[in-house]
């Protein structure tokens, strides 16, 4: 399957055509040996942090005026992309079924928090 462009979107790309570009992004530089799971979980806590960085010391009402410059967009734009970058590379690694993994986290979320007790706040389950 060809890897779609940048451009086709969320609408127009699957996340299995994902899986498959970063692969063959891996694959072509023979980092397989480096896409481990210890190294791959770790990339994930390291990119998060560095989006974090982004946010840091950011006042909550003054997050529309920030996140208004293009340019820290964009910043925040490649380090998500990274994050799911290597969270589908480890999908691959681990053989995790990502669309089942998320789908299933979805409705066991449910279960944990149902929306006519959540709706509007958060409080620990009991």
């Amino acid at each position: 399957m060809p890897t779609p462009p940048a451009a086709a979107g969320d609408a127009h790309t699957s996340v299995q055509q994902l899986r498959d570009a970063l692969a063959r992004f891996v694959a072509e530089r023979k980092w397989e040996p480096f896409h481990d799971a210890k190294n791959l979980s770790m990339s994930i806590a390291i990119e998060a942090a560095e989006l974090m960085e982004h946010f840091q010391w950011v006042r909550s009402e003054d997050l529309p005026r920030v996140l208004a410059d293009d340019k820290l967009r964009g910043e925040i734009n490649d380090e998500l992309a990274d994050i799911l970058c290597y969270s589908l590379s480890l999908a691959n690694t681990l053989g995790i079924d990502v669309s089942r993994a998320v789908l299933g986290k979805i409705e066991k979320n449910a279960r944990k928090y149902p929306a006519e007790k959540f709706q509007g706040r958060y409080e620990k389950p009991r």
